[in-house]
């Protein structure tokens, strides 16, 4: 049975976890990380060296990186749905998952450290509000692909669409001002209805 580690409230588990649900996969999970520690044992170091969550063992492969756990799951469990068959549809839907590990999610992560884990009389204003700036510009890059579009590659969830939604939410959630994102939004309500989202995106941030 499928194996995952690692914590309900790290938006990269969630990841994973939202996509375990979509897919209805039999599963267990151990919690470590934050609060919960177990990353500096051997154990975890020997399955992750990074000593990051999450991890997956699935029959025996052991795998980390929370957007290569997404793709090795849509691959094997949902080829032609949340995995497209197309290489092109496929590409685009790549392109947006790199998007988000490389540009949205690295700069929303000072903002979101200091205004969910930081104490506000620790907090550094300049830092957080360059990283909301930075956080709101890229928001509006997602903003304008989803014009005209229920989901982010066209009329269907993808493995992408998961992937954005979780960053997402942590961006809609913050107590920050926000530039209006309509399309992005009606595309964010209509992901919050999916089952798979209840107990993995209803979370309070910390």
């Amino acid at each position: 049975m499928l194996k995952i580690w690692g914590r309900s409230s790290s938006v990269n588990v969630q990841k994973v976890m939202w996509t375990v649900r979509e897919l209805a996969l039999p599963h267990t999970t151990e919690q470590v990380g934050g609060k919960f520690g177990g990353l500096d044992t051997p154990e975890y170091g020997a399955m992750n060296p990074n000593r990051k969550v999450p991890v997956i063992d699935d029959g025996g492969l052991i795998l980390w990186e929370s957007n290569a756990i997404v793709r090795y799951l849509a691959a094997r469990y949902s080829e032609g749905t949340l995995w497209p068959t197309d290489v092109a549809v496929r590409a685009q839907a790549d392109r947006w998952m790199d998007w988000t590990a490389t540009e949205w999610q690295p700069a929303m992560g000072p903002a979101f450290l200091g205004l969910i884990r930081t104490p506000e009389d620790k907090r550094d204003h300049a830092v957080i509000e360059a990283s909301t700036r930075k956080t709101n510009d890229l928001g509006l890059i997602l903003e304008n692909a989803l014009q005209q579009k229920e989901y982010i590659i066209g009329s269907h969830l993808t493995m992408a669409d998961i992937v954005l939604g979780c960053v997402a939410h942590r961006w809609l959630a913050m107590p920050i001002e926000r530039p209006a994102t309509p399309a992005l939004n009606v595309w964010y309500r209509r992901l919050m209805m999916r089952p798979a989202t209840q107990g993995v995106l209803t979370l309070p941030l910390s």
